[in-house]
């Protein structure tokens, strides 16, 4: 029989093992659809059996029977090497928008249950001297020492500007930064240790202070590095993204102001800016920063303060319950951080 098979066959043949061959090498499931001869066939049909309408429904009924969709159990559905979605290898390459979903609905299902659990418990502990009463007018030193802190850049201004006009040399100045720049760190600490204030209004005002010392210790390099460089013989060679447009050097008391009020601890005579001043964009930092402070307040007086004050000594108690306590105040004390962060690198920056 392999022997009278003739060419015709030879390339039927061939025909219908590469066929097969590219339908194996398809992942998806496909349908049959009619081929040019047999739409060939039946156009020529119907011209030819016009006059007949049972054979034009015959021609219909097998055209039918040829769009029915054909799976076929052969056809592979996997046709290449998949890792897991969990794996270690896939997991950062696969959308987690449900198991985020999910996180996000066991947190506020878990924090509510908790605000429930403390409101049932104690009550509503915010009174009307939350902002302002008795305990807060006791800081007032801590404001007034606050509102001093802008005379240690002042300070520091005035040795840029005798330098600048050569009243007093570089190691001079050197010197005299270095005691402006300490004396703006120990002198809040002082005044928080020989006023015994609170904890929350100590805490506020070192982060400040600790702000200034950075800003007067970027502001001291910046400056020594523009007048060594304003002082060489060589300008050409020396390097002048330091420098102005002009290439000179001068303490300029408003870009200082600028410097202290602006978001960042890098010091230089100009920094780039809007050409105006978003006043909604400042209206709406201000809201979210005093709505933030707010929560700070309430997290505090609202959860960390009954925990603490109901808490034994660490050391008097058992370790178990002391572990306990800590354990407790470490979900608001996430919180306080967090709005603290929030507040003092977002909206005020």
């Amino acid at each position: 029989m392999a022997a009278l098979e003739s060419p015709e066959d030879k390339i039927a043949a061939t025909e219908t093992t590469s066929s097969s061959t590219s339908d194996r090498n398809y992942s998806i499931r496909r349908r049959t659809t009619v081929t040019d001869s047999d739409s060939t066939g039946m156009m020529g049909s119907e011209e030819g059996l016009k006059s007949s309408g049972k054979a034009c429904d015959k021609v219909n009924n097998e055209n039918r029977s040829h769009m029915i969709f054909n799976y076929r159990p052969s056809m592979p559905a996997h046709s290449c090497v998949r890792e897991s979605p969990l794996s270690s290898d896939a997991i950062f390459k696969q959308s987690h928008a449900g198991l985020f979903n999910l996180c996000i609905v066991v947190l506020v299902a878990v924090n509510s249950r908790l605000i429930i659990e403390n409101l049932i418990k104690y009550g509503w502990l915010i009174n009307s001297g939350f902002w302002f009463s008795s305990k807060s007018l006791r800081d007032w030193p801590l404001f007034m020492c606050c509102l001093s802190l802008p005379a240690f850049p002042l300070a520091a201004y005035l040795v840029e500007k005798l330098a600048y006009r050569n009243c007093i040399s570089g190691h001079v100045v050197v010197f005299l930064h270095i005691i402006i720049t300490t004396a703006s760190l120990l002198y809040p600490v002082l005044v928080i240790l020989r006023c015994d204030s609170a904890l929350i209004s100590g805490g506020t005002l070192m982060p400040f202070a600790c702000i200034v010392w950075l800003k007067l210790v970027s502001f001291a390099h910046t400056s020594f590095d523009m007048r060594a460089i304003a002082k060489s013989i060589d300008k050409e060679n020396a390097p002048s993204i330091s420098l102005n447009a002009d290439n000179s050097y001068d303490a300029n008391f408003k870009s200082l102001v600028y410097f202290m009020v602006a978001p960042t601890l890098c010091y230089q005579s100009s920094y780039p800016r809007n050409a105006s001043i978003r006043k909604g964009w400042v209206v709406r930092q201000f809201v979210k920063l005093v709505i933030f402070t707010g929560f700070m307040g309430f997290i505090i007086e609202q959860y960390i303060n009954p925990i603490v004050q109901n808490s034994q000594h660490p050391l008097k108690g058992n370790l178990l319950y002391a572990i306990e306590r800590v354990l407790k105040l470490s979900v608001p004390n996430l919180y306080v951080w967090l709005c603290m962060f929030y507040c003092f690198l977002s909206t005020c920056g």
